[in-house]
């Protein structure tokens, strides 16, 4: 009697441990195929490199351009920087060109960036945010292919779009061929915004797009190309290296940081929406650790929250420097699939000071029109409906350039 009752005891403790076992594999199975790593253009080595073999390589490059090392632990996760890849694989790097912020992207926006040369490969590194935008005829000299490797975030005025356009421009005034390792857009899942004016073209807005575009930087190379965007309507001998196990709603957490003021996906996700601050009276919080995740100004004393901008990384001299700022913290906000315009009309309508707007919105904005709206006291919904008929427009020939749906 006691053998048949251990007897069973031991039966029922090997059917609950098997259905257990079951049941963490079917989990486990199920987790693992619910998470599909995307693979960026610079990790699909072998689909780029017969371009490159025997040639004389430019390539566009900051501290974002890098192939993931396989690692089976995630803390041990490192990555090798591309120009230091295809110096491995043999391949002729003659010159890199760094954007703005640097190759390393230290500097401040706005800062410019210098020429000089890269201390562990020696390479030269020439400034496309400095003397020149646009790379010079004696920059490009002897250069048989230029390499485009820059994690974008999405948004018109952040101007690595804006560097991809004058590259692709010199390179084809040479008929030097452009080879764009596309990368995630980290805001790629939704259209908004009102389109850019022709007459507020600058470099923080150079194109007839929404502020959010909803296309990887390999699509909108397409779009520049194929809508002749460039001098004379000339077009760029470009080849996209696309993605794989992406599409445009995949969400993707950026492994480093794109510029020194975006240091999270909860920035990247605002930035669109708190942009427009930078051509008011208004903080996004540079000079703080909460880089467009926060805002303010001493003159929105109502707020409740406070926080005072001092000299950090990649803000040396922040709006406000040293002066108590009141507003808003979005650090637990929603992140977003539209623009969220809620913000500026808030800090516009409880700011106390006389001037709220400065000439920079326009530029941003790309339209006097929203300045306008907002001191007309239009709602968020009745400037949204007024952007109706143009991203609807912008939707049509945007699709005409998708690699991924």
């Amino acid at each position: 009697m006691i053998y048949f009752k251990h007897f069973k005891n031991t039966y029922l403790f090997l059917f609950l441990f098997l259905n257990f076992q079951l049941i963490s594999c079917a989990q486990k199975s199920n987790q693992n195929a619910s998470i599909v790593k995307i693979k960026t253009g610079a990790e699909s080595t072998n689909a780029y490199l017969a371009l490159l073999k025997g040639k004389n390589i430019a390539i566009v490059a900051n501290q974002t351009s890098v192939i993931e090392k396989r690692a089976q632990k995630k803390e041990n996760k490192k990555f090798t920087h591309i120009v230091d890849s295809l110096l491995s694989l043999n391949i002729k790097i003659k010159k890199v060109f760094a954007p703005e912020h640097g190759f390393r992207g230290k500097a401040d926006a706005g800062e410019i960036v210098k020429d000089g040369v890269d201390a562990k490969t020696g390479l030269q590194i020439v400034s496309l945010y400095g003397k020149n935008k646009k790379p010079s005829t004696i920059q490009l000299k002897e250069i048989d292919a230029v390499v485009f490797d820059i994690q974008d975030v999405g948004a018109r005025f952040y101007t690595y779009i804006s560097s991809l356009h004058y590259v692709m421009e010199a390179c084809a005034e040479m008929g030097i061929p452009v080879i764009v390792l596309d990368r995630p857009n980290p805001n790629g899942h939704y259209i908004d915004g009102p389109i850019l004016e022709t007459a507020h073209s600058s470099f923080v807005g150079m194109h007839k797009v929404p502020v959010v575009y909803g296309m990887t930087i390999g699509e909108y190379g397409k779009m520049i190309n194929g809508e002749k965007w460039l001098k004379n309507g000339i077009q760029c001998n470009l080849t996209v290296i696309p993605l794989e196990n992406y599409n445009h709603q995949t969400a993707y957490s950026l492994p480093i940081k794109p510029s020194p003021n975006l240091p999270n996906d909860k920035s990247i996700s605002l930035y669109p929406s708190l942009c427009f601050f930078e051509g008011t009276n208004v903080s996004a919080g540079r000079g703080t650790a909460m880089q467009f995740q926060i805002y303010g100004s001493p003159f929105l004393e109502k707020s409740t929250f406070s926080f005072t901008p001092q000299a950090n990384e990649g803000a040396k001299y922040p709006k406000y420097k040293n002066n108590r700022c009141f507003g808003e913290d979005l650090r637990t906000a929603a992140s977003l699939s539209k623009i969220d315009l809620s913000y500026l009309i808030k800090a516009y309508q409880q700011n106390t000071a006389k001037e709220f707007f400065n000439t920079f919105f326009t530029k941003l904005a790309g339209t006097e029109k929203l300045q306008e709206q907002i001191e007309k006291g239009m709602s968020e919904k009745e400037i949204r409906r007024s952007w109706k008929k143009e991203l609807a427009i912008f939707k049509a020939v945007r699709n005409k350039y998708l690699i991924y749906k």
